[in-house]
């Protein structure tokens, strides 16, 4: 039987030859249960962080299915996030934290999306919005309660309350929440966390006694929901761990794995001991050995760190990734067992899952010298995005 030059012989015999060099499986059923554990551990209402384009996996169809799996709110950095969401038909409240001057206010209010304002100037520039709009904007104060990021300082959060209290009365803005952020919400000791609470529960009390009656107060992120009952209030933010990342220093939740990195091998070659691989030969082979060219790189969100240092996997073999990490490959040393016999076609795994053999995202993101949520961020758009167990739902 005559087969196509293009397609290696073993690789034509299978079904679906991919269409693309490589693949993002996002696995929605994880995403569902890992919201799950969320809304479990914490007890309280969850709001779903998406921002970032769903941590780079696809925010829409994430957020419909945090929508559909209990989540009561959807959380965005940026007005134009929140834009998208609401546009994609997201019915759910969503909060933008990180307006930006000369973001879009106006369509934010019309589309009654939820506007963080840590400033006066920030507040004062909604509340003059909603008035030409004609709405009533819902607004989250935030208070620096010593990150020393964004939010109103202590001297400056009295003022704040004063002024949003002011712009009640008059009916333009109505102050739906008073939140903060800590600095380290992942530490398993409460004496991380014990001083920045015990402020956010004065700021808490500065809002009810300018007359303010905010029905959500929130700090904690996904660590500090998972390990400390006190800085749960009524609402948390879960960001990394709904995306299988374990967020509390040596503890594990049940948090179950919601992406899988794939890329099919497009050369194998066998090379003989002393030879010189990629650029600048960062890595000289000891031994004969097979090796496989795959066509990911750091144009896609390789990190050029896991050269000579990171794994894949190879019909559940683990692989050193050898020599540099070019733009738009890797070379992956196959030694001389059982996956030296890999032909083109066949599929490597950067990332997928541990009790299958399988790179974690925690361990891709050691070797690199970094943080998982920089892993997926970072993952290209030439990878084909699949989502398995979507829900069709606003």
């Amino acid at each position: 039987m005559m087969t196509s030059l293009l397609v290696p012989p073993r690789a034509a015999e299978r079904s679906g030859w991919p269409t693309a060099a490589a693949t993002l499986t996002v696995d929605h059923t994880a995403f569902a249960h890992n919201l799950g554990v969320m809304r479990r551990v914490s007890g309280v209402d969850v709001l779903a962080v998406v921002k970032a384009n769903g941590f780079g996996l696809g925010a829409v169809p994430l957020a419909r299915t945090a929508a559909a799996s209990g989540a009561t709110a959807l959380g965005v950095a940026t007005i134009d996030e929140a834009i998208a969401l609401r546009t994609a038909g997201l019915t759910l409240p969503i909060l933008a934290w990180l307006p930006h001057p000369g973001a879009d206010l106006a369509t934010a209010l019309r589309l009654q999306i939820d506007i963080a304002c840590g400033t006066e100037e920030m507040l004062t520039a909604v509340a003059a919005t909603a008035t030409v709009v004609g709405v009533k904007a819902r607004v989250h104060l935030e208070a620096d309660t010593g990150m020393h990021r964004g939010g109103a300082s202590p001297l400056e959060w009295p003022e704040l309350c004063r002024a949003a209290a002011r712009l009640e009365r008059a009916g333009t803005v109505r102050v739906v929440g008073v939140w903060s952020h800590l600095a380290n919400p992942g530490h398993p000791h409460w004496s991380a966390v014990a001083n920045q609470v015990d402020a956010f529960t004065l700021a808490l009390g500065s809002a009810y006694a300018s007359g303010l009656q905010p029905e959500h107060h929130h700090i904690a992120s996904s660590g500090a929901a998972l390990a400390h009952p006190r800085t749960r209030f009524t609402l948390v933010r879960a960001g990394a761990g709904l995306y299988g990342i374990e967020p509390v220093e040596g503890h594990e939740f049940g948090l179950r794995p919601v992406v899988r990195v794939a890329a099919r091998i497009v050369q194998v070659k066998r090379v003989r001991a002393g030879s010189a691989v990629g650029y600048g030969a960062g890595h000289v082979t000891q031994d004969a050995t097979t090796l496989a060219v795959v066509p990911i790189g750091y144009a896609d969100g390789v990190p050029r760190s896991l050269a000579n240092t990171g794994e894949v996997s190879v019909g559940g073999i683990r692989c050193r990734i050898v020599g540099a990490v070019s733009m738009d490959q890797i070379v992956v040393d196959l030694g001389t067992g059982p996956a030296a016999a890999a032909v083109a076609g066949d599929e490597i795994v950067l990332i997928g899952d541990p009790q299958a053999g399988e790179p974690s995202l925690a361990e891709v993101a050691q070797w690199a010298g970094t943080i998982p949520q920089e892993i997926l961020t970072g993952l290209g758009d030439r990878f084909a995005r699949v989502h398995e167990g979507a829900q069709n739902v606003a």
